[in-house]
Protein backbone atom coordinates (compact mmCIF):
# COMPACT_ATOMS: atom_id res chain seq x y z
CA UNK A 1 0.00 0.00 0.00
CA UNK A 2 1.64 3.45 -1.14
CA UNK A 3 1.91 6.75 0.89
CA UNK A 4 -0.74 8.89 1.19
CA UNK A 5 0.14 12.66 -0.86
CA UNK A 6 0.59 13.82 2.36
CA UNK A 7 3.03 11.62 4.08
CA UNK A 8 5.00 12.05 0.76
CA UNK A 9 5.21 15.23 0.94
CA UNK A 10 6.02 15.00 4.33
CA UNK A 11 9.05 12.98 3.61
CA UNK A 12 10.14 15.45 0.99
CA UNK A 13 10.29 18.14 3.35
CA UNK A 14 13.08 16.25 5.28
CA UNK A 15 16.78 16.54 4.98
CA UNK A 16 19.14 13.23 3.46
CA UNK A 17 20.50 13.30 6.55
CA UNK A 18 16.94 12.71 8.37
CA UNK A 19 16.38 10.44 5.69
CA UNK A 20 19.28 8.34 5.84
CA UNK A 21 18.56 7.73 9.76
CA UNK A 22 14.96 6.95 8.63
CA UNK A 23 15.33 4.71 6.26
CA UNK A 24 18.22 2.44 8.26
CA UNK A 25 16.17 2.16 11.29
CA UNK A 26 13.20 1.11 8.92
CA UNK A 27 10.86 3.86 9.57
CA UNK A 28 11.06 4.79 6.33
CA UNK A 29 10.97 2.11 3.19
CA UNK A 30 12.97 3.05 0.44
CA UNK A 31 10.65 2.11 -2.20
CA UNK A 32 7.96 4.89 0.12
CA UNK A 33 10.79 7.76 -0.58
CA UNK A 34 10.98 6.84 -4.32
CA UNK A 35 7.36 7.02 -4.95
CA UNK A 36 6.90 9.92 -3.20
CA UNK A 37 10.41 11.52 -5.54
CA UNK A 38 8.29 10.30 -8.65
CA UNK A 39 5.23 11.79 -7.85
CA UNK A 40 7.19 15.12 -7.05
CA UNK A 41 8.37 14.57 -10.24
CA UNK A 42 5.32 13.92 -12.11
CA UNK A 43 3.74 17.39 -10.77
CA UNK A 44 6.61 19.56 -11.54
CA UNK A 45 8.55 18.05 -14.16
CA UNK A 46 6.16 19.65 -17.18
CA UNK A 47 7.52 22.80 -15.55
CA UNK A 48 10.98 22.62 -14.28
CA UNK A 49 12.41 19.95 -17.01
CA UNK A 50 15.00 19.12 -15.01
CA UNK A 51 15.31 15.61 -16.45
CA UNK A 52 17.82 14.58 -19.26
CA UNK A 53 16.56 10.75 -18.38
CA UNK A 54 14.32 9.28 -15.82
CA UNK A 55 13.03 5.66 -15.35
CA UNK A 56 10.51 5.33 -12.28
CA UNK A 57 10.60 1.39 -12.93
CA UNK A 58 13.89 1.36 -12.92
CA UNK A 59 14.73 3.49 -10.07
CA UNK A 60 11.56 1.69 -8.11
CA UNK A 61 13.71 -2.14 -8.77
CA UNK A 62 16.45 -0.42 -6.88
CA UNK A 63 14.40 0.66 -4.13
CA UNK A 64 13.08 -2.62 -3.57
CA UNK A 65 16.07 -4.60 -3.81
CA UNK A 66 17.71 -2.44 -0.75
CA UNK A 67 14.64 -2.71 0.98
CA UNK A 68 15.41 -6.63 0.89
CA UNK A 69 18.53 -6.42 2.17
CA UNK A 70 17.68 -4.20 5.20
CA UNK A 71 15.21 -6.65 6.49
CA UNK A 72 17.28 -9.55 5.68
CA UNK A 73 20.04 -7.91 8.05
CA UNK A 74 22.69 -7.34 5.79
CA UNK A 75 25.10 -4.70 5.83
CA UNK A 76 23.70 -1.31 4.51
CA UNK A 77 25.36 1.75 3.14
CA UNK A 78 25.92 5.32 4.42
CA UNK A 79 23.66 6.84 1.55
CA UNK A 80 21.46 3.75 1.81
CA UNK A 81 17.62 4.07 -0.28
CA UNK A 82 18.65 7.70 -0.50
CA UNK A 83 17.66 8.77 -4.67
CA UNK A 84 20.42 11.08 -6.34
CA UNK A 85 20.16 13.29 -9.22
CA UNK A 86 23.48 12.38 -11.99
CA UNK A 87 24.67 15.38 -14.34
CA UNK A 88 24.41 13.88 -17.47
CA UNK A 89 28.10 13.83 -18.10
CA UNK A 90 28.48 10.99 -15.29
CA UNK A 91 28.65 7.86 -16.84
CA UNK A 92 26.02 4.86 -15.89
CA UNK A 93 26.36 1.66 -17.38
CA UNK A 94 23.45 0.77 -19.45
CA UNK A 95 21.88 4.24 -19.06
CA UNK A 96 21.52 6.97 -21.73
CA UNK A 97 24.50 9.55 -21.18
CA UNK A 98 24.29 12.69 -23.81
CA UNK A 99 26.60 14.86 -22.78
CA UNK A 100 24.03 17.69 -23.66
CA UNK A 101 24.93 17.35 -27.00
CA UNK A 102 23.47 15.66 -30.24
CA UNK A 103 26.35 14.30 -31.14
CA UNK A 104 26.37 11.83 -28.33
CA UNK A 105 22.62 11.13 -28.81
CA UNK A 106 21.51 7.75 -27.90
CA UNK A 107 24.90 7.02 -26.16
CA UNK A 108 25.02 4.06 -23.33
CA UNK A 109 28.40 4.34 -21.57
CA UNK A 110 29.35 0.45 -20.75
CA UNK A 111 30.98 0.78 -17.29
CA UNK A 112 29.91 3.31 -14.37
CA UNK A 113 32.13 6.32 -13.76
CA UNK A 114 34.49 5.90 -10.41
CA UNK A 115 31.79 7.95 -8.13
CA UNK A 116 28.62 6.05 -9.71
CA UNK A 117 30.36 2.64 -8.51
CA UNK A 118 31.11 4.13 -5.31
CA UNK A 119 27.26 5.50 -5.07
CA UNK A 120 26.12 2.07 -5.76
CA UNK A 121 28.37 0.73 -2.89
CA UNK A 122 26.98 3.12 -0.87
CA UNK A 123 23.28 1.94 -1.22
CA UNK A 124 22.17 4.99 -3.12
CA UNK A 125 19.65 5.32 -5.35
CA UNK A 126 20.56 6.51 -9.03
CA UNK A 127 17.29 8.06 -9.57
CA UNK A 128 18.09 9.49 -12.63
CA UNK A 129 20.21 11.91 -15.28
CA UNK A 130 19.43 15.26 -15.28
CA UNK A 131 19.74 18.19 -17.69
CA UNK A 132 23.33 19.55 -18.30
CA UNK A 133 24.32 22.46 -20.64
CA UNK A 134 25.46 21.76 -23.88
CA UNK A 135 28.65 19.34 -22.90
CA UNK A 136 28.93 21.43 -19.48
CA UNK A 137 29.37 24.34 -21.15
CA UNK A 138 27.45 27.78 -21.63
CA UNK A 139 24.62 27.12 -23.99
CA UNK A 140 21.68 26.37 -22.08
CA UNK A 141 19.31 23.21 -21.36
CA UNK A 142 15.86 23.02 -21.42
CA UNK A 143 15.27 23.13 -17.43
CA UNK A 144 13.61 26.47 -15.98
CA UNK A 145 13.98 28.01 -12.60
CA UNK A 146 11.79 26.02 -10.00
CA UNK A 147 10.91 29.80 -8.37
CA UNK A 148 10.20 31.14 -11.60
CA UNK A 149 10.04 29.13 -14.98
CA UNK A 150 10.77 32.48 -17.08
CA UNK A 151 14.32 32.48 -15.32
CA UNK A 152 17.49 30.35 -15.91
CA UNK A 153 18.15 28.19 -13.37
CA UNK A 154 21.92 29.00 -13.61
CA UNK A 155 24.32 26.24 -15.48
CA UNK A 156 25.95 23.74 -16.23
CA UNK A 157 24.57 22.29 -13.71
CA UNK A 158 21.20 23.14 -14.03
CA UNK A 159 18.75 20.30 -13.95
CA UNK A 160 20.37 19.15 -10.63
CA UNK A 161 20.12 22.33 -8.84
CA UNK A 162 16.64 22.86 -10.11
CA UNK A 163 15.75 19.21 -9.07
CA UNK A 164 16.75 19.45 -5.77
CA UNK A 165 15.30 22.81 -5.20
CA UNK A 166 12.29 21.28 -6.32
CA UNK A 167 12.01 18.25 -3.93
CA UNK A 168 12.70 16.13 -6.86
CA UNK A 169 14.98 14.21 -5.12
CA UNK A 170 16.94 15.18 -1.68
CA UNK A 171 20.67 14.93 -3.39
CA UNK A 172 22.06 15.43 -6.75
CA UNK A 173 25.87 15.86 -8.25
CA UNK A 174 27.49 18.40 -10.75
CA UNK A 175 30.57 19.39 -11.69
CA UNK A 176 32.37 23.11 -11.99
CA UNK A 177 34.94 24.64 -14.10
CA UNK A 178 34.42 28.22 -13.84
CA UNK A 179 31.19 28.28 -11.62
CA UNK A 180 28.59 25.49 -12.44
CA UNK A 181 27.87 24.37 -9.06
CA UNK A 182 27.58 27.68 -6.83
CA UNK A 183 25.74 29.81 -9.40
CA UNK A 184 22.80 27.59 -10.28
CA UNK A 185 22.58 26.62 -6.04
CA UNK A 186 22.41 30.26 -5.61
CA UNK A 187 20.04 30.43 -8.28
CA UNK A 188 17.53 27.60 -7.50
CA UNK A 189 18.13 28.31 -3.77
CA UNK A 190 19.89 25.40 -2.46
CA UNK A 191 23.50 25.06 -0.76
CA UNK A 192 25.85 24.16 -3.57
CA UNK A 193 29.06 22.17 -2.26
CA UNK A 194 32.53 22.76 -4.90
CA UNK A 195 35.24 20.52 -2.92
CA UNK A 196 38.78 20.93 -2.67
CA UNK A 197 40.51 20.14 -6.38
CA UNK A 198 40.95 16.42 -6.30
CA UNK A 199 39.21 14.60 -3.68
CA UNK A 200 36.63 13.65 -5.63
CA UNK A 201 37.54 10.80 -8.73
CA UNK A 202 36.04 12.26 -11.97
CA UNK A 203 37.24 9.09 -14.01
CA UNK A 204 34.05 8.76 -15.78
CA UNK A 205 32.92 11.63 -16.37
CA UNK A 206 33.40 14.29 -19.46
CA UNK A 207 36.57 15.98 -18.96
CA UNK A 208 36.47 19.63 -20.07
CA UNK A 209 39.27 21.04 -18.38
CA UNK A 210 41.78 18.91 -16.43
CA UNK A 211 43.35 21.62 -14.41
CA UNK A 212 39.92 23.10 -13.35
CA UNK A 213 37.10 20.25 -13.55
CA UNK A 214 35.80 19.64 -9.66
CA UNK A 215 32.29 17.73 -9.09
CA UNK A 216 30.51 19.18 -6.96
CA UNK A 217 27.28 17.95 -4.47
CA UNK A 218 23.51 19.84 -3.95
CA UNK A 219 21.40 19.09 -1.22
CA UNK A 220 18.89 21.10 1.33
CA UNK A 221 21.53 21.82 4.18
CA UNK A 222 25.23 21.87 5.04
CA UNK A 223 24.84 18.63 6.53
CA UNK A 224 23.25 16.84 3.27
CA UNK A 225 25.92 17.97 1.30
CA UNK A 226 28.93 16.77 3.72
CA UNK A 227 27.03 13.28 3.97
CA UNK A 228 27.43 12.98 -0.04
CA UNK A 229 30.82 14.73 -0.76
CA UNK A 230 31.96 12.52 1.94
CA UNK A 231 31.15 9.12 0.78
CA UNK A 232 32.26 10.30 -3.08
CA UNK A 233 36.06 11.16 -1.67
CA UNK A 234 38.80 8.97 -2.46
CA UNK A 235 41.84 7.93 -4.61
CA UNK A 236 41.29 7.19 -7.85
CA UNK A 237 44.98 6.11 -9.70
CA UNK A 238 43.02 6.53 -13.13
CA UNK A 239 42.49 10.39 -11.88
CA UNK A 240 46.13 12.48 -11.17
CA UNK A 241 44.28 15.30 -9.62
CA UNK A 242 43.52 12.86 -6.72
CA UNK A 243 45.92 11.24 -3.87
CA UNK A 244 45.90 8.70 -1.20
CA UNK A 245 45.23 10.47 1.64
CA UNK A 246 42.33 9.43 4.61
CA UNK A 247 38.65 10.26 3.50
CA UNK A 248 38.22 13.76 5.56
CA UNK A 249 35.35 13.13 8.28
CA UNK A 250 33.16 15.61 6.62
CA UNK A 251 29.99 15.38 8.31
CA UNK A 252 31.06 14.91 11.82
CA UNK A 253 33.46 17.97 11.64
CA UNK A 254 30.14 19.77 9.89
CA UNK A 255 27.68 18.79 12.60
CA UNK A 256 30.31 19.74 15.56
CA UNK A 257 30.26 22.80 17.72
CA UNK A 258 32.20 25.51 16.44
CA UNK A 259 35.00 25.31 19.36
CA UNK A 260 35.13 29.77 18.63
CA UNK A 261 32.99 31.83 17.00
CA UNK A 262 34.21 31.72 13.22
CA UNK A 263 35.82 34.54 11.96
CA UNK A 264 35.18 36.25 8.49
CA UNK A 265 36.94 37.76 5.65
CA UNK A 266 34.09 39.87 3.57
CA UNK A 267 36.49 40.08 0.37
CA UNK A 268 35.99 42.46 -2.68
CA UNK A 269 36.70 40.79 -5.74
CA UNK A 270 38.20 42.31 -8.85
CA UNK A 271 34.45 42.37 -10.50
CA UNK A 272 33.10 43.85 -7.80
CA UNK A 273 30.82 46.20 -9.74
CA UNK A 274 29.47 43.51 -11.72
CA UNK A 275 27.05 42.46 -8.61
CA UNK A 276 24.18 43.84 -8.80
CA UNK A 277 23.12 46.89 -5.55
CA UNK A 278 20.75 44.60 -3.76
CA UNK A 279 23.15 41.85 -3.55
CA UNK A 280 26.10 44.04 -2.08
CA UNK A 281 23.40 45.42 0.16
CA UNK A 282 22.22 41.81 1.18
CA UNK A 283 26.74 41.10 1.67
CA UNK A 284 27.17 44.19 4.01
CA UNK A 285 23.61 43.44 5.94
CA UNK A 286 24.67 39.99 6.53
CA UNK A 287 28.47 41.31 7.41
CA UNK A 288 26.97 43.71 10.15
CA UNK A 289 25.26 40.99 11.72
CA UNK A 290 28.98 38.39 12.03
CA UNK A 291 30.82 39.11 15.46
CA UNK A 292 34.24 38.78 13.72
CA UNK A 293 33.86 40.00 10.42
CA UNK A 294 36.62 42.48 8.15
CA UNK A 295 36.98 43.53 5.20
CA UNK A 296 39.76 42.39 2.60
CA UNK A 297 40.63 44.01 -0.82
CA UNK A 298 42.05 41.16 -3.09
CA UNK A 299 44.96 43.23 -4.35
CA UNK A 300 46.84 41.80 -7.18
CA UNK A 301 44.06 39.60 -8.29
CA UNK A 302 42.87 41.46 -11.32
CA UNK A 303 42.95 39.61 -14.75
CA UNK A 304 42.47 36.11 -12.96
CA UNK A 305 39.40 35.60 -15.32
CA UNK A 306 41.09 35.64 -18.04
CA UNK A 307 43.78 33.49 -17.02
CA UNK A 308 40.50 30.60 -16.36
CA UNK A 309 39.31 30.88 -19.13
CA UNK A 310 42.68 30.67 -21.22
CA UNK A 311 43.38 27.23 -19.83
CA UNK A 312 39.66 26.54 -20.25
CA UNK A 313 39.43 26.95 -23.34
CA UNK A 314 42.93 25.48 -24.70
CA UNK A 315 42.37 22.06 -22.43
CA UNK A 316 38.33 22.26 -23.76
CA UNK A 317 40.13 22.56 -27.40
CA UNK A 318 42.30 19.66 -26.93
CA UNK A 319 39.72 17.43 -24.44
CA UNK A 320 37.04 18.01 -27.25
CA UNK A 321 38.52 17.35 -30.13
CA UNK A 322 36.63 14.25 -30.69
CA UNK A 323 33.04 15.76 -30.14
CA UNK A 324 34.65 18.44 -32.84
CA UNK A 325 35.88 16.08 -35.07
CA UNK A 326 32.50 13.95 -35.37
CA UNK A 327 29.29 16.90 -34.89
CA UNK A 328 31.38 20.58 -35.28
CA UNK A 329 28.35 21.30 -37.36
CA UNK A 330 25.57 20.03 -34.41
CA UNK A 331 27.64 22.71 -31.89
CA UNK A 332 26.37 25.95 -30.69
CA UNK A 333 28.12 28.91 -32.01
CA UNK A 334 29.48 29.91 -28.26
CA UNK A 335 31.10 26.65 -27.89
CA UNK A 336 32.37 26.68 -31.78
CA UNK A 337 33.92 30.02 -30.79
CA UNK A 338 35.10 28.92 -27.42
CA UNK A 339 37.30 25.93 -29.20
CA UNK A 340 38.70 28.03 -31.85
CA UNK A 341 39.34 30.48 -29.09
CA UNK A 342 41.18 27.68 -27.15
CA UNK A 343 43.14 26.29 -30.53
CA UNK A 344 44.87 29.86 -30.56
CA UNK A 345 46.29 29.65 -26.52
CA UNK A 346 50.07 29.57 -26.72
CA UNK A 347 51.56 27.32 -25.14
CA UNK A 348 53.54 30.00 -23.07
CA UNK A 349 50.55 31.58 -21.81
CA UNK A 350 49.06 28.20 -20.93
CA UNK A 351 51.56 27.37 -18.66
CA UNK A 352 52.26 30.76 -17.41
CA UNK A 353 47.63 30.30 -16.79
CA UNK A 354 48.67 27.41 -14.95
CA UNK A 355 51.45 29.23 -12.37
CA UNK A 356 48.32 31.34 -10.36
CA UNK A 357 47.38 28.30 -8.93
CA UNK A 358 50.44 28.93 -6.23
CA UNK A 359 50.39 32.13 -6.61
CA UNK A 360 46.37 32.67 -5.46
CA UNK A 361 46.95 30.29 -2.50
CA UNK A 362 50.04 31.65 -1.27
CA UNK A 363 48.18 34.82 -1.01
CA UNK A 364 44.91 33.52 0.51
CA UNK A 365 47.00 31.41 3.16
CA UNK A 366 47.90 34.74 4.48
CA UNK A 367 44.42 35.88 4.89
CA UNK A 368 43.07 32.36 6.40
CA UNK A 369 45.99 33.30 9.24
CA UNK A 370 43.01 35.39 10.17
CA UNK A 371 39.72 33.82 9.20
CA UNK A 372 37.99 30.80 8.63
CA UNK A 373 35.89 32.02 5.74
CA UNK A 374 35.86 34.05 2.43
CA UNK A 375 32.44 35.78 2.36
CA UNK A 376 31.32 36.85 -0.81
CA UNK A 377 28.46 36.76 -3.29
CA UNK A 378 27.70 33.77 -5.01
CA UNK A 379 26.70 35.16 -8.24
CA UNK A 380 25.80 38.73 -9.64
CA UNK A 381 22.09 38.83 -8.58
CA UNK A 382 19.10 36.53 -8.06
CA UNK A 383 18.47 34.57 -11.46
CA UNK A 384 18.17 36.69 -14.88
CA UNK A 385 15.24 36.98 -16.59
CA UNK A 386 15.09 34.72 -19.69
CA UNK A 387 16.57 31.15 -20.78
CA UNK A 388 19.29 32.32 -23.39
CA UNK A 389 21.59 33.18 -20.64
CA UNK A 390 22.59 31.04 -17.57
CA UNK A 391 24.39 34.18 -15.88
CA UNK A 392 27.55 35.27 -15.41
CA UNK A 393 30.55 32.60 -13.18
CA UNK A 394 32.62 36.06 -12.47
CA UNK A 395 32.17 35.51 -8.95
CA UNK A 396 32.88 31.66 -8.80
CA UNK A 397 35.87 31.19 -11.31
CA UNK A 398 38.81 32.47 -9.64
CA UNK A 399 38.27 29.78 -6.83
CA UNK A 400 37.38 26.93 -9.32
CA UNK A 401 41.11 27.92 -10.46
CA UNK A 402 42.52 28.08 -7.34
CA UNK A 403 41.41 25.01 -6.59
CA UNK A 404 40.18 25.69 -2.75
CA UNK A 405 36.42 25.18 -1.53
CA UNK A 406 33.63 26.84 -1.69
CA UNK A 407 30.12 26.51 -0.77
CA UNK A 408 26.25 28.36 -1.38
CA UNK A 409 23.98 29.08 1.46
CA UNK A 410 20.61 30.53 0.33
CA UNK A 411 20.65 33.01 2.95
CA UNK A 412 19.55 36.59 1.14
CA UNK A 413 16.06 36.76 -1.22
CA UNK A 414 16.24 39.49 -3.87
CA UNK A 415 13.12 42.23 -4.17
CA UNK A 416 11.38 39.81 -6.94
CA UNK A 417 10.99 36.97 -5.05
CA UNK A 418 14.31 34.91 -6.09
CA UNK A 419 16.60 33.23 -4.20
CA UNK A 420 20.47 34.42 -4.09
CA UNK A 421 23.30 33.00 -2.52
CA UNK A 422 26.50 33.67 -0.38
CA UNK A 423 29.66 32.39 -0.96
CA UNK A 424 31.94 30.72 1.48
CA UNK A 425 35.33 29.97 0.51
CA UNK A 426 37.92 27.95 2.53
CA UNK A 427 41.33 27.49 2.41
CA UNK A 428 42.42 24.37 -0.03
CA UNK A 429 42.16 21.05 1.49
CA UNK A 430 40.20 22.37 4.45
CA UNK A 431 36.99 21.26 3.39
CA UNK A 432 35.57 20.12 6.72
CA UNK A 433 36.44 23.50 8.18
CA UNK A 434 34.86 25.51 5.51
CA UNK A 435 31.19 23.23 6.15
CA UNK A 436 31.69 23.58 9.90
CA UNK A 437 31.33 26.99 9.45
CA UNK A 438 29.30 26.95 6.21
CA UNK A 439 26.52 25.38 9.13
CA UNK A 440 27.57 28.05 11.89
CA UNK A 441 26.56 31.06 9.75
CA UNK A 442 22.80 29.02 8.69
CA UNK A 443 22.19 28.60 11.99
CA UNK A 444 23.00 32.34 13.05
CA UNK A 445 21.21 33.45 10.31
CA UNK A 446 17.94 31.67 10.36
CA UNK A 447 18.40 30.38 14.26
CA UNK A 448 20.27 32.70 16.10
CA UNK A 449 19.27 32.14 19.34
CA UNK A 450 20.32 28.27 18.79
CA UNK A 451 23.64 26.56 20.32
CA UNK A 452 25.89 25.16 17.15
Amino acid sequence: MGLRADQGEALLALDAVTLRDRLASGAVRAVELVEACLARIAAREPEVQAWAWLDGDHALEQARALDKRRLAGMPIGPLHGLPVGLKDIIDTKGIPTANGTPIDAGRVPSEDAWLVSRLRASGAIVMGKTVTTECAFMHPGKTRNPHNPGHTPGGSSQGSAAAVAAGMVPLAIGTQTGGSVIRPASFCGVVGFKPSFGLIPRTGVLMQSPFLDTIGVFGKSVEDCALLAEVLTGHDPADAATAPVPVPRLLDVAMAKAPVTPAFALVRLPEQDQAEPEMLDAMAELAATLPDCFEVPLAGFEGLAAARQAINFAEMAKCYFGLERRGRDLMSAPLRAALDEGKAVLARDYIAAQDWRVVMNAALDQVFERCDALLCPAACGPAPAGLDSTGSPVFNGLWTLAGVPAITLPLFTAGNGLPMGVQLVGRRGDDARLLRTARWLTQHILSPNEGT
